[in-house]
């Protein structure tokens, strides 16, 4: 366990942030200093003093008790807890060192980031680890070299701003801006101003796998209120369409939960519905995120390619086995490339192929494995996604069934998938980065020329208005000042479905 002290709170997510990076898997506490402990208020409005104390679970031994001097020479001062000795238990969380980080600054940007540097090189002094990232703890790094590239800095300038500013390391620095120039480009007929993009979410899936948490649900649940829940979104769809219809439609992405969870004639009318709503003048790309090949059939397949969807995945996660059924997929290897020939058949010649690195008991050699078998088939798009294990999955809140399994992730495995994506002619288009991540490392698009995924650029650099729609969906309206406001559907179906009107009211004032 690692317990924050905080003279202020307003950088907790940031110093989080860095501190869950360098303890994956601890839990982390935090406590407030006492108001009547802060002797000048003023002073502490740029100030910030970050103490974390570091624990480590061993048997509780009379020698190792909080209540009695610590063997390291720390003085015990009932840090961990005020029980006495007879009512310790055997794994009590013992006191073994503290820490301290300052930063002193009267702009709130600079501020943090020394704060963030002070704590970094405490903690990679403490644990002799670096970051391939650096302080950097958001989930979107490309937007400091596209913003510095737009504003017109060199390559030396933005190299020597990311190194200094963020400690990030020379590999990251790189990969960043050839991604962020390579997005410049691929945007550049993108209306931000007057353009939009429009997602909508299929919340169901035929099971929900163990590192997932996204809003999904099980369509054998579901499957007699699917046309129920798409009358809900037709109501969204006529609201936007009657609400932008002088404005340009530029992406369309149907996304999950797993969109082919629904019927053929579902997918058919939910696309019939869309293309009968927007002019389609200004359409760049039009995703449906096929997802598990347990899913997709055939006849959906041909639903789908009679309309004018540009694109679509269809996501193995890993050509292993065994990991297929530890996490709940309910499909074979086979049957991943017998649907993928499918796709090929009918016609689709731009498929994107999702991986994860850092699935439980997967090795490099598995992920070798994974990726000779992914360039055998030559997808459009792969994309390699670093395991980020949700509070909510049940990896997670069942973590006792799973804590001996082994979850690993390295720039070892992260290259690996580089080199086998560049020997099939894919580039790295986009990159984002989440909580918890294996390895602390990056999610990265690969495309071949002409077939990045525009919306997937869109979404993480928050250059556009997207308008979400279905139940969990984020709506994000993008101001030409940079701003960026939400607005957030509810994640129910049911709650979803029955209050769709105050959904379409949020959206409106979000807009007005």
């Amino acid at each position: 366990m690692i317990r924050l002290v905080l003279s202020e709170d307003n950088f907790e997510y940031d110093i989080r942030g860095i501190v869950m990076s360098f303890y994956p898997g601890e839990e982390i506490t935090t406590k407030d200093i006492p108001s009547d402990k802060i002797i000048n208020a003023d002073y502490f409005e740029h100030y910030a003093d970050i103490s974390f104390t570091v624990f480590d679970r061993i048997p509780c031994i009379e020698e190792s008790c909080p209540d009695k001097k610590a063997s390291d020479g720390c003085e015990a001062e009932r840090a961990v807890s005020d029980k006495k000795n007879d009512e310790c238990e055997a794994g009590q969380i013992v006191f073994r060192k503290t820490l301290r980080a300052q930063a002193e600054y009267d702009d709130r940007k600079e501020y943090k980031c020394a704060l963030k540097r002070g704590l970094y090189s405490l903690l990679s002094e403490h644990t002799g680890r670096t970051l391939p990232w650096g302080t950097l703890t958001g989930i979107r790094p490309t937007k400091i070299p596209m913003a510095m590239y737009e504003e017109g800095a060199s390559d030396e300038e933005i190299i020597s701003y990311m190194k200094d500013e963020y400690l990030t390391s020379d590999e990251k620095i790189r990969l960043s801006m050839e991604i962020a120039a390579r997005e410049l480009k691929i945007l550049e007929n993108i209306d931000y101003e007057d353009g939009y993009s429009i997602y909508v979410g299929i919340p169901f899936c035929p099971t929900t796998c163990l590192y997932c948490s996204f809003t999904s649900n099980p369509i054998g649940m579901w499957r007699n209120r699917v046309d129920e829940y798409l009358d809900a979104v037709f109501k969204e769809i006529d609201y936007v369409a009657e609400a932008f219809k002088d404005k340009k439609l530029n992406t369309i992405y149907i996304g999950g939960g797993t969109p082919t969870s629904i019927t053929a004639g579902q997918m058919d009318r939910l696309l019939t519905k869309l293309e009968d709503s927007f002019d389609f003048t200004y359409m760049q790309e039009f995703t449906v995120e096929a997802g598990r090949p347990d899913s997709i059939t055939i006849d959906k397949l041909e639903a789908i390619k009679k309309h004018k969807v540009t694109r679509i995945s269809i996501n193995p996660q890993t050509m292993k086995q065994d990991t297929l059924k530890l996490i709940g997929r309910h499909h074979t290897v086979e049957q991943i490339k017998e649907v993928f020939a499918l796709a090929r058949q009918t016609g689709f010649d731009n498929i994107n192929m999702d991986i994860i690195l850092g699935l439980p008991e997967e090795n490099i050699d598995d992920v070798r494995n994974t990726m000779e078998e992914l360039v055998r088939l030559a997808p459009e798009n792969i994309t390699v996604h670093s395991l980020a294990v949700k509070r909510a999955a049940r990896l997670n809140t069942e973590k006792e069934l799973y804590s001996g399994l082994s979850m690993v992730n390295t720039d070892e495995m992260m290259q690996l998938t580089a080199d086998y994506c560049a020997k099939i002619g894919l580039k790295p288009y986009y990159l984002y980065r989440q909580k918890n991540m294996a390895g602390n490392l990056e999610n990265v698009g690969y495309a071949k020329e002409g077939k990045a995924g525009i919306y997937n650029i869109l979404i993480m650099e928050e250059k556009q208005s997207i308008i979400a729609l279905g139940a969990g969906s984020v709506t994000k309206r993008a101001f030409p000042d940079g701003r960026l406001e939400r607005c957030v559907n509810v994640k129910e179906v049911n709650q979803y479905i029955e209050r769709i009107d105050e959904m379409i009211e949020r959206k409106r004032q979000l807009f007005s």
